[in-house]
């Protein structure tokens, strides 16, 4: 009989909008999610299930998370289905000194997860997993070595070499919460695929996490060797478009054949609102409901949508007329979403002795502002654009109130 698993990973348990209408909703969309790959697992008999990192959304999880967690997991345990995780970016405590909640589940029996050690000289060493202790870096089932390593920040392209000397065996799975930079969303966190190649002569399948699009790594002969399921629900507005699901793989005689199997994620609609030429607020309203009732018409999924809208052009009125409360009112008479992020990047037209002033909008502003100070760093020349993406997206985070201090240290975290 051939070997069978499920490789997902981002599943980000506790992940909602806070002080939003739809925030009960919404934290029961990733629970759901998982619960439904967990279902697809007891049914299918698979032989273990791996995680490759992020199953929270933060470090430091509320205790009713933790709690629906053991619930959804229960069935796994129940059937001895090992179910094996790494830690992610999103999990990642920076006060070591406190147990996580990852630890806790694997010292409850939930999850077995896998961290290496590191020895003085900087190498990796894989110890067998402990059971009783749940802890260790590697573990063998049915004949299939599983190591794994978790998040461990931007130069995670350098330590592929110490990775495939510490491993010894045959038919090796390596479960590794990085991203590929060719292929990875994400700005940070990621390494060159030609520092990932290497990995393909110790490992058969490598289980990738972190970017929440879907992707297959191959070796330049064209050998795919490397997985990443993606996040199985939608996480952030930028993955409409993403196919969503998990790799269901079978093992037999070496051969390993993944299937990517769609899961069922709420709707995410991002939508361009033109306001070009509006000259007053009362117009651009107008305009702003009629064509959001134009991209609401044909809409055959019935659950109430994620909605973010980017309102563009140029008008002769000033942006902040076009008040966020009031756009919301309309909003709700016209399509009962989940929740509602709208982006203003409108650029105001003012005359002066008939010469036409074209001022830039809020968002252009902070981005050339962000821009400048970076570029004058020659230490970051050449990253200009990618450093402040990241920086804008970091600011967009806290201000949601969707990251903590843990998680921000979790993101920068390096090894020399």
């Amino acid at each position: 009989m051939p070997i069978q698993f499920i490789h997902t990973a981002d599943l980000h348990l506790g992940k909602t909008y806070h002080n939003s209408p739809g925030e009960a909703a919404r934290y029961e969309d990733f629970f759901r999610c998982l619960a439904g790959i967990v279902a697809d697992a007891v049914r299918e008999s698979v032989d273990f299930v791996l995680i490759g990192g992020d199953l929270f959304h933060t470090g430091q999880i509320l205790p009713k998370t933790f709690a629906k967690t053991i619930e959804i997991l229960q069935p796994l345990k129940e059937a001895a289905i090992p179910c094996i995780a790494i830690e992610g970016n999103h999990d990642w405590i920076h006060r070591r000194h406190n147990i996580s909640w990852m630890e806790a589940l694997s010292e409850m029996g939930y999850i077995r997860l896998l961290r290496p050690a590191r020895t003085e000289d900087g190498s990796y060493r894989f110890e067998p997993f402990n059971e009783e202790t749940g802890t260790g870096g590697h573990l063998k089932i049915n004949g299939l070595n599983i190591y794994g390593l978790g998040y461990i920040g931007a130069q995670a392209g350098s330590h592929v070499e110490r990775i495939c000397q510490a491993v010894n065996t045959a038919n090796n799975i390596l479960l590794f919460h990085v991203g590929i930079w060719q292929y990875s969303p994400v700005e940070i966190g990621n390494m060159l695929i030609e520092e990932a190649h290497p990995l393909a002569e110790k490992f058969s399948y490598v289980a990738l996490g972190h970017g929440h699009k879907p992707y297959v790594i191959k070796t330049p002969d064209g050998k795919p060797y490397a997985f990443n399921p993606g996040a199985p629900e939608r996480v952030n507005f930028g993955e409409e478009k993403y196919d969503k699901g998990y790799y269901f793989v079978s093992v037999d005689h070496g051969k390993f054949s993944p299937e990517f199997r769609p899961t069922d994620p709420r709707p995410m609609l991002v939508e361009i609102i033109d306001l070009n030429g509006s000259k007053d607020a009362d117009t651009a309203l107008t305009r702003f409901r009629q064509q959001i009732k134009e991209k609401m018409i044909g809409r055959t999924d019935e659950r109430s949508p994620l909605l973010e809208l980017k309102l563009a052009g140029r008008i002769g009125f000033h942006p902040f007329e076009l008040g966020r409360e009031q756009l919301r009112l309309a909003l709700d008479d016209l399509t009962p979403s989940l929740h509602i992020e709208i982006k203003n990047h409108l650029s105001m037209v003012s005359r002066n002795n008939g010469a036409e002033t074209i001022k830039k909008s809020r968002a252009e502003i902070e981005n050339d502002v962000l821009h400048e100070l970076i570029e004058a760093h020659s230490k970051y020349q050449g990253r200009e654009e990618e450093l402040t993406r990241l920086a804008l997206a970091i600011r967009d985070l806290v201000l949601k109130g969707e990251v903590e201090d843990d998680e921000l240290l979790g993101l920068f975290a390096e090894d020399s």
